[in-house]
């Protein structure tokens, strides 16, 4: 086999966390710690000489790269300090831009430098919105208390539809399908180096329904489980950040929906839901329980960055990093906006609220291209792990 190696793809390695690669002479003592691991595909021992050589096209189409859960065990017992979760970890972010749509803004997401950019692009937006809306202006602390954040971007008289609901959907229901079809594109472009990969005769395909049922909802399922993460040594630790973050956004999840449906359909007919939600509904409860458990998984989760960083001198970098302080920022900012709102000071409540709506509208549309796009990408992988253990695929090798 003639190996041609992308010299670049090893140097966005070494810079993306992954720079102690060279350091394994394929000892295997990662693949006899690993779970994913067989006799016939020794991983990650197999990826770490993939990674050594510069095969980027077998590697962002490995879907065990995008099984592991980074659970350290390989890394704490590599005899030779080449710590191949960090270089899986590379090899992710790699993917996720490799496979990002469109190319330019997938790249211009994965370098730290662009930072200010990445800021400045949804900063400007909604400050122009605000502008244009009209609703530039602090209100007094009793309309603040009745009205919440409804006139932020100012009030009329049109019933059937708020002027603060109209200019948040034209902002983040956009936002929003922008980062669910970048994504989409992301994880079928996947999908198919996956079955190239893994020489799959794409003869046997199941149905939507059964893809469904046999594949994706098992594995969603596993997901929610944290089956995987139990399965963990080093990092067995990170469970308890990433739980709570993960039901967290399904609870937001809930309550982002709770109020598209009551403020934007049943609103046309019940003018009276449009105002704020009484912090005794169950539905305020959720969200305000979603938010704290949102910001304490974070925390732990940078806590645990943090400590494996200073421990185990494992580089710092933008692709772990960024994500942390994204989910951090939409957190802290919606729980500060709605505290300063309820004591009544209207100068940090819009304040807190911009920088929340900021946010928010980052995480939607940057979703595809940062750590958080394994939401995406490994639910998938997990998906083709079964099917390509399925009787679909032993059919077409029988």
């Amino acid at each position: 086999m003639r190996v041609e190696p992308d010299l670049q793809f090893i140097k966005f390695l070494k810079g993306a966390g992954g720079d102690t690669l060279k350091n394994c002479y394929q000892c295997a003592t990662c693949s006899v710690k690993c779970p994913l691991s067989t006799d016939t595909k020794p991983f990650p021992r197999k990826e770490m000489i993939w990674a050594q050589w510069g095969m980027k096209d077998r590697l962002v189409a490995d879907a065990d790269v995008m099984l592991c859960h980074q659970c350290g065990d390989c890394t704490a017992y590599c005899p030779r300090g080449a710590k191949p979760g960090d270089v899986l970890g590379a090899i992710r972010a790699y993917a996720y831009t490799h496979y990002g749509f469109p190319q330019g803004l997938a790249k211009l997401a994965s370098n730290g430098n662009n930072l200010p950019i990445l800021i400045a692009i949804p900063a400007l937006l909604i400050l122009v919105m605000w502008f244009i809306s009209g609703g530039m202006h602090l209100p007094d602390a009793e309309t603040l208390h009745e009205v919440g954040f409804g006139h932020f971007f100012g009030h009329w008289d049109f019933k059937y539809l708020t002027k603060n609901v109209f200019f948040i959907d034209i902002m983040m229901l956009p936002a929003f399908a922008f980062g669910a079809f970048a994504a989409f594109r992301g994880v079928s472009a996947m999908w198919k180096g996956m079955v190239a990969n893994a020489n799959v005769n794409t003869q046997f395909k199941p149905s939507l329904k059964q893809f469904v049922e046999q594949f994706l909802v098992p594995s969603v399922k596993e997901i929610l489980e944290h089956r995987r993460f139990n399965e963990c040594g080093t990092n067995a630790d990170r469970v308890s950040g990433h739980r709570p973050l993960v039901f967290a956004f399904i609870g937001l999840f809930i309550v982002t929906n709770y109020a598209l449906i009551s403020k934007d359909i049943v609103g046309i007919f019940m003018p009276e839901l449009h105002g704020p939600i009484g912090q005794l509904n169950p539905i305020k409860i959720l969200a305000n329980v979603s938010a704290i458990a949102l910001i304490f998984g974070i925390g732990t989760l940078w806590a645990n960055r943090a400590r494996t960083e200073e421990e185990n001198n494992t580089t710092a970098t933008f692709y772990d990093w960024f994500l942390i302080g994204e989910i951090m920022a939409v957190g802290v900012t919606g729980l500060v906006a709605e505290l300063s709102r309820l004591i009544g000071v209207p100068v940090l409540a819009y304040l807190f609220y911009y920088m929340h709506l900021v946010s928010v509208f980052m995480l939607f549309i940057y979703m595809p291209y940062t750590k958080l796009a394994h939401m995406a990408y490994r639910t998938f992988a997990m998906a083709f792990e079964k099917y390509r253990e399925s009787n679909f695929v032993k059919k077409e090798e029988a």
